[in-house]
């Protein structure tokens, strides 16, 4: 396994490192879809919960993916919030 975040991340626990271990086939794959999504929406960008609603995946799979391309330099938070599935507000990312 590589390094994050070309690898996913994991707090040394059993249990996140058994989701880690598990995510990591899919992991490059999962990115290039998200970064996508987000390139597409242009200027306007996207939130986790935004993204994950396109993809109709979960939020959970989502978020580690947007850290994870945000550290790789792919995309920037645009400075823009908007609310999240619970009423939170989110960081919209765009294209880098």
């Amino acid at each position: 396994m590589g390094i994050y975040p070309d690898a996913p991340g994991h707090r040394n626990m059993e249990t996140s490192i058994a989701a880690a271990d598990a995510i990591a086939p899919k992991l490059g794959r999962l990115q290039r879809i998200v970064e996508g999504e987000i390139r597409d929406a242009g200027a306007h960008g996207l939130t986790a919960d935004e993204v994950a609603a396109r993809l109709s995946m979960e939020r959970w799979s989502i978020q580690p993916r947007t850290s994870e391309l945000r550290r790789k330099g792919l995309i920037c938070d645009s400075g823009q919030r908007r609310p999240n599935s619970t009423g939170k507000l989110a960081i919209v990312w765009i294209a880098a």
